[in-house]
């Protein structure tokens, strides 16, 4: 029996599948991209990409509010705070630095050792068998939670970001004096 090649996978991959495989490219180049480039605001924006990516990601999956807050909260708040505090580094320090050999081994080490203790993890774990998928993630509902059960924490939250973004604001202004 012959092969079916690379046109008979494409010709029965549906538009979701195309889009899952293009998403998925773009959010591990984008995030391989963030680790290596040598710039730290090219780093940031590749990371803007990333999230967007993982975003599209998140609308195939039919997780829409997932998408949304994906979007708003971390391409558009937290990528605005990591913005401003690249702005306040030294760049031309980051640039003239190199990356030494030692710090590369020791990186690859880890995520070897990190991936040997996940992967032995999963060997002795007993899962149960894959569960038919429920759908009950509304957003009325976890609206209701979010401002009656878990309201406090939510308050502490927003006012540790508005602390944070005034003392940034605060930070990067210059010395009028």
């Amino acid at each position: 029996m012959r092969g079916v090649g690379i046109r008979g996978f494409i010709k029965g991959m549906t538009a979701t599948d195309i889009l899952f495989f293009l998403f998925a490219g773009l959010t591990l180049g984008c995030g391989v991209m963030v680790l290596l480039s040598r710039n730290p605001v090219t780093s940031a924006m590749f990371l803007v990409l990333t999230i967007a990516s993982l975003a599209g990601l998140f609308v195939l999956l039919h997780a829409f509010f997932l998408a949304a807050i994906q979007i708003l909260v971390y391409a558009g708040a937290v990528m605005v705070l990591f913005l401003f505090v690249i702005m306040l580094l030294d760049l031309k320090v980051e640039e003239r630095r190199k990356i030494r050999k030692l710090g590369i081994f020791g990186g690859v080490v880890s995520v070897g050792m990190l991936l040997l203790i996940f992967n032995a993890s999963l060997q002795q774990s007993k899962l149960p068998g894959a569960a038919d998928p429920t759908l009950e993630g509304e957003t009325i509902l976890l609206g209701k939670l979010l401002f009656t059960q878990y309201l406090l924490p939510f308050e502490i939250v927003s006012i540790l970001l508005l602390v944070a973004m005034v003392g940034v604001i605060l930070l990067s202004k210059k010395d009028l004096r």
